[in-house]
This record gives structure tokens, sequence and C-alpha cells, in this order.
């Protein structure tokens, strides 16, 4: 019942197979890292082949006429739990065995709602009840794929990490009542978790490097899917997300990944990131933020709405997130933000929202900018994407279209009366004759 009210809900998604070529004509192209164009864009097989102010179309070409629209890349967010059936193993203050690629959830209707405010792409990460937590997965917001169809075939992996309140929880709440203890239980403990795990991941290494190395005649060592996760972070495989808040967190992990050889890809939140950017940036970090949260709890009291400005501005990769699948759904505004508190310029806001945080998941060569070569994820709006009062009315994905607004408007009547049949039969009991209802007697 639960998937026939999301493929009810989300009945335009996936409308169709993309014509070969698909070039769309008149819009005004907002490319984010080559300026703007008033022009057109042939896609061809899922890519994007030319972006032009004059385009010959090729013969059977699909045309659309984008006259009064903006045409942006498809908005990339760095951090969501969306799509996810669970993101927390809290048990536990190193879960980097785990992983969100095995609850990908594909019949989440926040994939829809994302869709509709122009995201094509998102970093769903693992929770931050670990110190270091499990591993992420990208997704692309293919509705109606299943969950093997949602993954962004190729992106690099990564990790989550977490460092203040959430992952200090002194314990997990155990059956009668009983709390369990479970280290650490402070700040100093965080650290000390984030340490051992790596020495312990060094030993592994060296194990695995000895053994390769003259495997003739010798036992390969026992493998440790937890440390074999941190072993791509010090190899530079795996890119580590770092859930922060406060300034001195921050510069403490810098200190340790320096201290370890793994570099830090994103500080996350990181609400105090403008006190400690220059160290951020020396270290190679990047940060994704909020534009405008911040006071729902104690360490996140010292924040600014110019984070995001000042971060950039002394040359920080920043990007700006949603952590919220209500958010997620006007990030565009978000980078808004940008401009009105940190007078960022227009093309700087909207890579906050598109290339660097396709930049901080090192998959910009796919994403992140209207350029040939690159997917043709797009977002077309009815105004400018920077306006309040701009709405998506197309989202195209690999060239194939995802999102239709007009076509949404116009089956939502149908879809309603699809809803409330599906309701009433969820209400009536089954016809099962093996079950045991109101005066039935057990054979």
């Amino acid at each position: 019942m639960r998937r026939s009210l999301c493929l009810m809900l989300g009945a335009v998604a996936a409308l169709s197979a993309p014509a070969a070529d698909l070039v769309i004509q008149n819009a005004k192209i907002l490319t984010v890292t080559k300026g703007r164009l008033d022009g057109a864009i042939h896609i061809r097989d899922g890519r994007i082949v030319e972006v032009a102010p004059k385009i010959l179309v090729p013969a059977g070409a699909e045309v659309l006429d984008a006259a009064g629209m903006y045409v942006m890349p498809g908005i990339v967010d760095c951090h969501s739990h969306i799509a996810s059936e669970s993101i927390n193993e809290g048990s536990v203050s190193v879960s980097s065995m785990v992983g969100i690629e095995d609850v990908v959830d594909p019949d989440d209707i926040s994939i829809y709602r994302a869709l509709a405010g122009g995201v094509t792409t998102a970093n769903i990460l693992h929770g931050s009840a670990n110190a270091i937590g499990g591993k992420c997965q990208v997704l692309k917001m293919r509705w109606g794929k299943d969950a093997a169809g949602l993954k962004f075939a190729g992106a690099k992996p990564g990790i989550k990490f977490a460092l203040g309140e959430n992952p200090k929880r002194r314990g997990q709440q155990a059956a009668f009542g009983a709390t369990t203890l479970r280290y650490p239980a402070t700040r100093m403990g965080v650290e000390d978790v984030i340490r051992e795990a790596f020495l312990d991941a060094k030993r592994y290494q060296a194990e695995w490097k000895s053994y390769r190395a003259r495997p003739a005649g010798r036992v390969a060592p026992r493998r440790d899917l937890k440390l074999e996760a941190l072993v791509d972070v010090l190899e530079g495989q795996r890119l580590v997300h770092a859930h922060c808040y406060r300034a001195d967190e921050i510069l403490m992990l810098i200190r340790l990944a320096d201290e370890q050889g793994f570099k830090i890809k994103t500080f996350q939140h990181v609400l105090e990131g403008y006190k400690v950017a220059k160290e951020i940036a020396a270290h190679g970090g990047g940060a994704s933020t909020f534009s405008d949260w911040w006071a729902y709890k104690v360490e996140a009291y010292d924040a600014t709405p110019y984070n995001a400005a000042i971060m950039h501005k002394r040359g920080v990769l920043v990007s700006l997130n949603s952590d919220s699948g209500e958010l997620m759904r006007h990030l565009n505004n978000e980078a808004a933000k940008a401009v009105k508190y940190g007078r960022v310029s227009e093309d700087d806001a909207l890579a906050m929202v598109t290339i660097n945080a396709a930049r901080q998941m090192e998959i910009d060569a796919r994403i992140g900018s209207i350029e040939p070569g690159k997917d043709a994820d797009l977002a077309l709006f009815d105004g400018h994407p920077l306006s309040n009062y701009a709405k998506v009315q197309k989202v195209f994905i690999d060239g194939q279209l995802y999102f239709d607004r007009q076509k949404d408007l116009a089956q939502r009547a149908e879809r309603s009366t699809r809803r409330k049949v599906l309701l009433e039969k969820q209400k009536k009991p089954q016809d099962d004759p093996g079950r045991r209802g109101p005066g039935r007697r057990a054979e």
C-alpha cells in the first residue's frame, strides 16, 4: 500500500524515454562557471553536447522552447538524509562498517519533492550519533527508479564523522528502561575515539601491505570492514564529511587529520567556520553550511548569516546544504541569502548550490555546471532562480524529464481521487479466511 501511494503521488516521474537529441532553445542560461548566455543547449544521449547562442537543430531532435525561462544546473545538496530507511547505528562509537547504500528507500516522496525544487543530486549521509559514522551514498533524484537506479554511478565514496554533543551522548536506552553507557562522554573522548580508530587502521593497512608484498605460503589477514573504510580514507579513496559546530573542535579535527595523514573534505554545518576560515582553507577543507539556521541547540548559538560569505572570501570552498527534506525544496532561495547577507556575486551564490557542492563530492567533472560533456542535469525556472518568486517548471536528469510542473498540476485532481480510493481500501478488513476477526473462532 505504501508503495502504491508513493507511485500515485509521483505519477509524472520518469515521464518518457528521452529522445536521442534534445535542444532547449531561447533560454536564459546560467552556466555558473562560464557566465550567463542567452541561447540554446543541445543534449544527446543524456549529455550536454553544445551550449551556444544559436544551435543547428539535428534532424529528428526534440525541441523545447524555453522562452522566458532561466536554465541552471541541477541543484546539488551536499548534506541530506532523505531516501534512507534509517541513518544512525548509534550502538557503537565507530560504525564505519555500515553504509547508507544498504538502506536506500526509493519510495520516499521526498525524492519527488526535491525534484520539484530543482535538486538533481544529493549526498545522503549517515547520522551524527558516532564519532566515526557510516558510509555515505550519492543519489540522483531519479524518481520512479529502484534503489540501484537512484545511485550515482562512479561517485567517489564518502564517510560521516561527527563532533560535539551528538557523538558524546552518554548511552543508549536499553530494554526495561536501563541505560547502557557508551564511550565517549566528553569532547576529549571523541578526539580519542577518532585517533585510536586510525591507529588501528594503520596497523591493519600495514598487515595487508606486508601480505600483498609476499603472499606465497602465507595466510591472508582477517578482513575488518570497519577498518577497511578507514584505510580508504588514509589512501585518499574515501572522502570525510564531518559534522561540527564549534571553532575549537574544527581546529582539533584539522590537527588530528594532519597528524594521521588524511584530509577532511567538508566540514558540515560548521557554524563557527567564520572564526577559523583561514585554517580550514590552509587544510584544503571545504565547508557545507546553512544560510541562516542557528540557536537550535547550545553549540549552534555563536553563528552568523554572514558565515558562508566570510569563509568564501577567505578561500574556503563553500556550499549551502539542507539537512532537511523541507529546506531541500528551496535551496535556490538559500543561495540568494548569500547575496543578501554577504554581497557575493550571483554566480558565486549559485555555485554554492551547484558546482561547489559537486566539487566537495569530487563529481564536478559530471555535474554542477552547464558545459559540454557534462550530464544533462538541468532545472528550468520561470524567473531568476535567486528570486523568491521563481518556480521550477521542468527538471531533467541525464537528459530525461523527471519533473514537469504543468503536468503535475494537471494530474492533481486525478491523483487526489486515486488517493481516496486507496485509503478506503486500506480501511476495509481484508477478505482472508485464515485471519481471525471479531467473533471468529480459531479452527
